[in-house]
């Protein structure tokens, strides 16, 4: 199962009054697992960065002003997502603004049903919050020390973390392979004739001979007495005392 956790950094609040996404990070997981195929770039928005945007993550008009526009990679972003769960923190802003991209640039928008939101997942299970990024990690004790400023890749990595938490954890299987089979009818399948007819393990002809030492046993047998009250091992070692005479 394919997954891409994802986070956009942007230009404001509303796309619709001529804010812009600036960067885009990508996780991809696979049956919950991170793999090395991620999606990271930053983004020329075709105009200046309001200052309450830049002390936010730090992102300047000089450094995008030589960066790929959003028409220029919205196909290989678009190919990256294409048919495949995406998960975000607070996703219905960022699902905005990379619908109001991807449409003037001349691609399908992203499909509610396609979307998981962090979010709402947190605020179902802990309905008392906080649920931010910074709080989640905290109560899961992920570490996010590097997140001085926001930033697409890095939130991503962190979400993906936060996400496997909220869903139960790391391992929520035993199963190596990813399917989710039930072990418990595990010989089902299997003719019940063959496991009766399989060979019995041969059994030794006669016990090995004990190695405890006189000493040894002496020893033991006056450790235990001074416990208190009857010893399960007071039912065995007076008999191997006896072999050993």
């Amino acid at each position: 199962m394919r997954e891409i956790v994802f986070d956009t950094e942007t230009t404001g609040l509303d796309p619709f009054s001529g804010d812009r996404v600036v960067e885009i990070g990508c996780v991809e997981l696979i049956n919950h697992l991170p793999t090395t195929n991620n999606f990271h770039v930053y983004i020329n928005p075709e105009r200046d960065m309001p200052e309450e945007a830049y002390k936010i993550h730090g992102l300047s008009e000089e450094f995008l002003a030589d960066k790929p526009k959003f028409a220029e990679i919205a196909e290989s972003f678009h190919a990256f997502i294409k048919d495949t769960v995406i998960i975000a923190h607070n996703a219905k802003f960022d699902v905005k603004f990379l619908n109001w991209e991807l449409e003037k640039a001349g691609f399908a928008k992203i499909e509610p049903e396609f979307v998981i939101d962090t979010l709402a997942m947190a605020k179902r299970k802990f309905p008392a919050g906080p649920n931010s990024l910074d709080a989640l990690c905290n109560r899961f004790s992920i570490d996010n020390s590097k997140r001085t400023l926001h930033g697409a890749l890095l939130d991503s990595e962190i979400l993906a973390d936060v996400y496997l938490e909220l869903i139960g954890g790391r391992q929520t299987s035993l199963l190596l392979s990813g399917e989710d089979k039930d072990l418990s009818s595990a010989h089902t399948d299997e003719d019940e004739s063959s496991l009766n007819n399989r060979p019995r393990a041969k059994q030794r002809s006669q016990d090995l001979p004990s190695r405890l030492q006189d000493e040894d046993l002496e020893a033991h047998l006056a450790f235990i007495a001074k416990m208190k009250g009857e010893s399960l091992w007071a039912q065995y070692l007076p008999d191997l005392k006896t072999e050993e005479t």
